[in-house]
């Protein structure tokens, strides 16, 4: 069982029980805990899907004098990080931060962006790249609209780009539309070494537990300007 199936396992059940959960607006399907003096929830971070690591070997013996000294190791490839999300058929366009970025530090999804589930992958990754928002007019409000008229069907199709930081763009098509969702199933439906997308926004006014899921395939991936990748975001603390 993987550890994303492991954690979203332990926190289905809080989902289910909990209330006041989010906003017509609101974002994430996975709820932990009521947050202290208010209505909102922590929601999941990356730190909930680090297992605990792996002890080194001691050393036995001592090397000899002709054993040259161990290398040292070089820093980690920072991987680059979704910036943007554009829907042409719907009119989408957000800039896209980190559910942990700014007020609230993922508590609350944030207002004039889109956010990414840090537990998920990024798109230059195998797995899927999880990109939720408000269902509120100049966000993914389109997408709520849509999946009300025949269950989405005429978003089948539809292209998404996906943009990073280090100046890519990614190619994706709506394959599926789940409404009502209640987990991360949809997410975790990738056949292994491929790259997927899902797409979230919420379904219902505050307490509302299922969320609108979009689920998208990879086509291609190509260049694009630092400049177009990276647009200035200015999230809002909306809660």
């Amino acid at each position: 069982m993987s550890l994303l199936r492991r954690a979203t396992d332990r926190l289905l059940p809080a989902l289910l029980a909990a209330g006041g959960v989010v906003l017509l607006a609101s974002g994430l399907i996975t709820v932990a805990q009521p947050a202290a003096g208010g209505d909102d929830v922590l929601l999941p971070t990356p730190s909930a899907m680090v297992g605990t690591p792996t002890p080194t070997p001691a050393a036995t013996g001592s090397a000899g004098p002709s054993e040259p000294p161990s290398p040292t190791p070089s820093a980690s490839v920072e991987v680059a990080v979704t910036s943007r999300v554009v829907i042409p058929a719907l009119k989408i366009d957000l800039p896209i931060v980190a559910q942990s970025y700014g007020p609230g530090q993922g508590s609350y999804p944030l207002c004039d962006v889109a956010q990414y589930l840090e537990i998920f992958k990024q798109p230059s990754q195998r797995g899927t790249t999880y990109i939720y928002a408000h269902a509120r007019e100049g966000m993914f409000l389109p997408l709520l609209l849509q999946s009300q008229r025949d269950n989405g069907q005429a978003m089948i199709g539809d292209l998404v780009q996906v943009y990073t930081s280090d100046g890519h763009v990614y190619l994706y098509e709506i394959y599926r539309v789940k409404r009502h969702a209640t987990d991360f199933s949809l997410a975790e439906d990738v056949p292994e070494g491929e790259q997927g997308l899902i797409l979230q926004t919420s379904e219902g006014p505050r307490g509302t537990i299922p969320k609108l899921q979009i689920a998208a395939k990879l086509l291609n991936v190509a260049q694009a300007s630092l400049a177009e990748a990276n647009p200035t975001p200015y999230p809002r603390d909306c809660r």
